[in-house]
């Protein structure tokens, strides 16, 4: 089944840009709304990309977006929300920002769809996602997948990734900068467990997915070939930029308030909320890594193309495409 217009929620975020030029390359249209064109400028040199100024979390402005696309792929998503005021939490207990990204827009995703007769969502959610989990994060995040796999009447996919690596990550990415201003690291929730997934396999899953109508109504775990604990990730990250780093876990009391200083930031590098959905191991357990037969890429074999340190003759090409040039 071809499905040649399709509406990127959450397309100029980091999956969302590799997603959009993977359909680019595939021969779709695409739509991509933003509130901010700025944060778009690269997907608007693709050449079938339409970048749309608007917020999505208005009233009837996803309805309006959805009219003649076949497929709506939302990827909506934040790490961290303001505590909110009690008239503001959601009724499981999340933050205004997370009931916004996550439950408001899926649920107005579901609507648009209906409105504008669209027939086919793909919608990313979370591993450990659920709405009796120890987080706000993955509690919207499990409220928001329930909202999409109700909708019955449409042909609905659900990913559920563990953390995203890849080029222009904040994840891998941001320990090797931390790496390269402190000597030493103090590592909150070290044992925290991870099956890291490349952002090209999401890309690949998602695009498999878009053509296989026996898809719908399904949930898909995506998951790298391997299990890390956070620190084994700092430290991989530190050993292939090329700084060795003293990295000191911290125990659960030490995390909380480490996270809890870190919130004193405008944007805050960790939270204690962070810290708590950091209890649910993000990991696939005894089920393969990827559907589809896809075979998940390592991260040993990919992030040394990004992450090494360069030559003078390699600089140039790293510094082209993180200037999205």
């Amino acid at each position: 089944m071809r499905l040649s217009k399709i509406l990127v929620v959450g397309g100029s975020g980091f999956v969302g840009r590799h997603l959009v030029a993977a359909l680019v390359a595939s021969g779709a249209e695409v739509t991509v709304p933003t509130r901010r064109l700025e944060r778009a400028k690269p997907l608007r040199l693709l050449p079938t990309v339409s970048v749309v100024e608007a917020d999505v979390g208005a009233a009837n402005s996803l309805a309006r977006l959805a009219q003649g696309h076949d497929a709506l792929i939302n990827l909506a998503g934040v790490l961290h929300s303001r505590r909110g005021r009690p008239d503001e939490r959601g009724p499981h207990d999340y933050g205004p920002d997370f009931a916004r990204a996550h439950v408001e827009v899926a649920q107005a995703a579901v609507a648009a769809c209906r409105a504008s007769g669209v027939k086919r969502l793909l919608h990313m959610s979370a591993l450990g996602a659920s709405r009796d989990a120890p987080s706000e994060y993955l509690r919207s995040k499990g409220v928001a997948e329930e909202a999409v796999l109700a909708a019955d009447d449409l042909a609905v996919t659900v990913f559920r990734p563990s953390v995203i690596f890849g080029p222009d990550d904040r994840f891998l990415n941001l320990f090797a900068e931390l790496a390269a201003l402190f000597p030493v690291l103090p590592l909150g929730s070290p044992q925290a467990r991870f099956q890291p997934v490349y952002v090209g396999d999401v890309v690949r899953a998602y695009v498999v997915a878009l053509a296989r109508p026996e898809t719908a109504g399904k949930r898909y775990d995506l998951c790298g070939p391997k299990v890390y604990t956070l620190r084994e990730l700092v430290e991989y990250a530190c050993k292939v930029s090329g700084r060795r780093r003293i990295v000191i876990g911290l125990g659960d009391g030490l995390s909380h308030l480490q996270a809890r200083l870190m919130e004193l930031s405008p944007r805050p590098l960790m939270t204690r909320d962070n810290v708590r959905s950091m209890q649910v191991p993000s990991v696939c357990g005894d089920c393969a890594p990827l559907p589809f037969a896809l075979v998940p890429t390592p991260l040993e074999a990919a992030v040394p193309g990004w992450l090494a340190p360069a030559g003078p003759r390699d600089r140039y090409p790293k510094m082209r495409w993180r200037a999205r040039r």
